[in-house]
């Protein structure tokens, strides 16, 4: 049996479930060929990587997210404009952008996406739920830099298929944990950029001091990614402080009315060495 049903044999069940449930179920249609695709498909934009290691500053770096729903909250913004708002985050300082394409769970769209990749010249992260290795060579063709991988919803068989077929494509992975377990399983991975959800799968609570143990057992050369509960400038300080790289915050930058000088505040934090 492997890790991703052993895992969720027992794990109460969490929101994540149905969304990666309807995922699975449309993969299942998807009649394309993966591996007859590869060899057409392949990224060569600005790299997330280098966006997030880059030494020019010793703050955190800020992955700005276009987020327009969320299922728990409902609409954040309905009616923003991407591009606009890819604009402002770029003036800001964002070093990355984040962009939902989840319709059903997150009113999120391809189109959105485009939008962005029009307006802004960062790199970008196709935020979306990655079942299947068509999903990674979906986000190359759309220009994306990276793609996320949630270690929760996925088997290490199909880990480490999207993750090599993300750098035959060009692409870096966002490889999304919530424990020390995920953690461990996406170091043996061979991950290179490690996102922390400080929120709990199960209560939904937040828990910066969880987090900050998840990357406390990570290795140096791994760039950490803070994930949800960012919602102040003392909350991307508390983050600089248990040394992550970066930030990804979406809810506070659209719900603000001055979105770039959001951006700017959280982007001139400092960060604190981690070994």
């Amino acid at each position: 049996m492997d890790t991703y049903r052993r895992y969720h044999l027992w794990m109460t069940p969490t929101y994540l479930d149905d969304i990666v449930r309807y995922h699975r179920e449309r993969a299942k249609s998807d009649e394309r060929n993966w591996q007859d695709r590869l060899a057409a498909v392949h990224y060569t934009g600005p790299s997330m990587l280098d966006a997030l290691r880059a030494e020019s500053n010793t703050n955190v770096k800020v992955i700005a997210e276009v987020k327009r729903r969320s299922p728990s909250k409902g609409w954040i913004n309905e009616h923003l404009d991407a591009a606009q708002l890819a604009r402002e985050y770029e003036v800001g300082g964002a070093s990355a952008i984040s962009v939902l394409t989840d319709s059903p769970h997150f009113s999120g769209s391809e189109e959105d996406f485009a939008q962005v990749r029009t307006a802004s010249s960062l790199p970008l992260l196709r935020k979306d739920f990655t079942v299947s290795a068509n999903d990674v060579i979906d986000g190359a063709q759309m220009g994306a830099s990276t793609v996320l991988l949630i270690v929760a919803a996925l088997s290490d068989e199909e880990l480490t298929l999207f993750h090599s077929v993300a750098e035959l494509c060009g692409l870096d992975a966002l490889v999304e944990v919530h424990d020390q377990d995920e953690a461990r399983r996406a170091v043996d991975l061979g991950a290179r950029i490690i996102g922390v959800n400080q929120r709990d799968l199960r209560t939904f609570d937040i828990s910066p001091d969880g987090a900050a143990s998840v990357i406390g057992s990570l290795p140096g050369n791994v760039v950490t990614v803070a994930e949800s509960g960012l919602n102040s400038r003392e909350d991307v300080e508390r983050a600089g402080d248990a040394g992550f790289d970066a930030v990804l915050v979406g809810e506070s930058f659209v719900r603000s009315p001055d979105p770039a000088a959001a951006v700017r505040s959280f982007a001139s934090v400092r960060k604190s060495h981690r070994a």
